[in-house]
């Protein structure tokens, strides 16, 4: 029986030049055919451009259960330029635990930053590592690694990840030019670290076949390769999968996991599928799946939170960069709320529901956004209400091929790249997609988003204890029928009721339930 292999996918993020790629290859066992930067384009700009993947295989640690067996830390090293976040957001996605590079010299930078930010939405564990040691003099080195040590641990003691482990390493002694003989500093330590924190992730081989692909490649007489990570449920040889953005399906001939051929595979596993030929520039990256699983969509409903080190206001019509799984597409959006009255209610978790109505908002709401006056002197008393939960319509420029409750994350990907600022935005999950092209007519009817308007009018005179008539609301030629119903408030402090009108010149009946105060003589304004 063969042994056991549990495997763990690490993302390797930090700043451009932080020592990505030296340390995923110093850590590293074996590589993948899309590992250590083996692009031409790669190698010619001496940065990594795309999702890099290697493996370490090491004995099992005790708290993953008894028995032989291996761990395999699947390396995903991302690249840090700036430009390529859009990769970035795609390789968290399919991580386990998380390794911040960080360049001991120079400590957090800018995609630094970015990284911890996708880091606490996308993943459960990190390891920061302050790597570059070797450039540190001898004598300062200790001195220097605790300073540096110390800032990170104020820099993390507000988010999930406050008191995590922290490792100095030097990866590539001497830089890129250094002759390979110079040995690696502080990676045995680096590796017991990363085997302490691994965990069993949660894995599930049932449901649709679901598999995020980052490379493609074809092999003469053989077929052509898709590797990626499988998000969802499992595959096996001879299985058929869909290629939606071909909108083509193919039956699986081989597979193999880091050059090692298998049978079958699960949802975490990195593995490459060979499936029967086509052109592999059809498919830089994207989706495969069980046929039919998939659907496109032109619309979702998503719910969100606010990135908390986004600068400014969330606005509705703004338009955002998109993140749904390994695509990046424009949209427009729409937030909206629960009623006020509704704000403390418990919501269902990954729910929507299309009986209630709902309050649009000319922006996401947060201390810093709420503007009208009540809520300003509210904010005063340290009383401001927020609902509980938010909502998006989100509008695609062009339509995304995506499954239902997946990561999305809205950025101002055109902001200033040397602009010392966060670009995501928001980050959510998406819990209805609109597959109808004509979406505004067959299913926004549905949606029942309201906007609050604010009128005011006058008591002409008081008719009863219980009734009041008004004027100067509607206009003459108005259907006051419409508006029965409606809630209104005296200036006095009663709540009333349309009732109806009251002869051809827009007047209208307010019932009020409690016995009004108003008087003939001081006619009172009412909304």
């Amino acid at each position: 029986m063969a042994a056991r292999v549990l495997n763990v996918n690490v993302g390797v993020l930090g700043h451009i030049d932080s020592g990505k790629t030296a340390l995923a290859r110093a850590l590293s066992t074996t590589g993948s055919t899309a590992a250590f930067d083996r692009a031409p384009q790669s190698r010619a700009r001496g940065i990594t451009l795309d999702l890099g993947f290697s493996c370490l295989r090491t004995a099992l640690p005790p708290q993953l259960g008894p028995g032989p067996g291996e761990l395999q830390l699947t390396l995903v090293d991302c690249p840090g330029h700036a430009s390529l976040i859009r990769t970035i957001i795609g390789g968290a996605q399919i991580i386990d635990l998380m390794m911040l590079v960080i360049d001991v010299t120079k400590g957090m930078q800018t995609q630094s930053a970015e990284c911890l930010v996708i880091g606490q939405i996308a993943c459960q564990k990190m390891v920061v590592v302050l790597n570059k040691i070797d450039l540190l003099p001898e004598g300062k080195r200790q001195s220097a690694i605790e300073k540096m040590t110390k800032k990170m641990q104020k820099t993390l003691e507000n988010t999930k990840f406050a008191g995590c482990p922290i490792v100095a390493v030097a990866a590539k002694p001497g830089g890129p030019e250094a002759p390979e003989s110079e040995n690696p500093l502080g990676i045995s330590e680096l590796i017991e670290v990363l085997k302490s924190q691994a965990y069993l992730p949660s894995r599930d081989p049932s449901g649709h076949f679901l598999m995020a692909v980052d490379h493609c490649f074809s092999i003469k007489g053989q077929g052509t390769v898709m590797t990626g990570t499988i998000l969802s449920g499992s595959v096996s040889l001879g299985d058929n999968v869909e290629i939606p953005a071909l909108k083509v399906t193919k039956k699986v001939k081989s597979m193999q996991m880091f050059h090692t051929p298998v049978t079958y595979a699960m949802q975490g596993d990195r593995v490459g599928v060979c499936v029967t030929q086509f052109d592999p520039k059809l498919l830089e990256r994207g989706l495969i799946c069980t046929p039919d699983s998939l659907h496109t969509i032109h619309a979702a409903i998503i719910s969100l939170k606010k990135i908390q080190y986004f600068r400014g206001a969330l606005q509705t019509k703004a338009k955002f960069h998109i993140t749904v799984g390994h695509e990046t597409v424009m949209g427009r959006v729409m937030f909206f709320s629960p009623a006020p009255a509704n704000f403390n209610e418990e919501i269902q978790e990954n729910v929507f529901d299309f009986e209630k109505d709902y309050l649009y908002q000319e922006e996401y709401l947060s201390k810093d956004s709420v503007s009208s006056e009540e809520n300003k002197e509210n904010d005063q008393a340290g009383e401001v209400q927020l609902p509980k939960q938010q909502w998006a319509l989100l509008e695609f420029e062009k339509p995304v091929t995506c499954p239902k409750l997946c990561l999305v994350i809205g950025s101002k990907l055109d902001t200033d790249i040397h602009a010392n600022t966060c670009r995501l935005a928001f980050h959510g999950v998406l819990l209805q997609g609109m597959e109808d092209k004509n979406y505004t007519e067959t299913f926004l009817p549905k949606l029942k988003v309201y906007k609050q308007k604010h009128k005011e009018g006058q008591v002409e005179r008081v008719m009863d204890d219980y009734s009041v008539i008004g004027r100067s609301l509607f206009k003459k030629e108005t259907n006051i029928q419409i508006f029965v119903g409606l809630k209104v408030k005296l200036s006095t402090g009663e709540d009333g009721v349309i009732d109806g009108g009251f002869g051809q010149s827009g007047k209208f009946k307010i019932r009020i339930p409690a016995p009004s105060v108003c008087s003939c003589a001081n006619p009172n304004r009412h909304k």
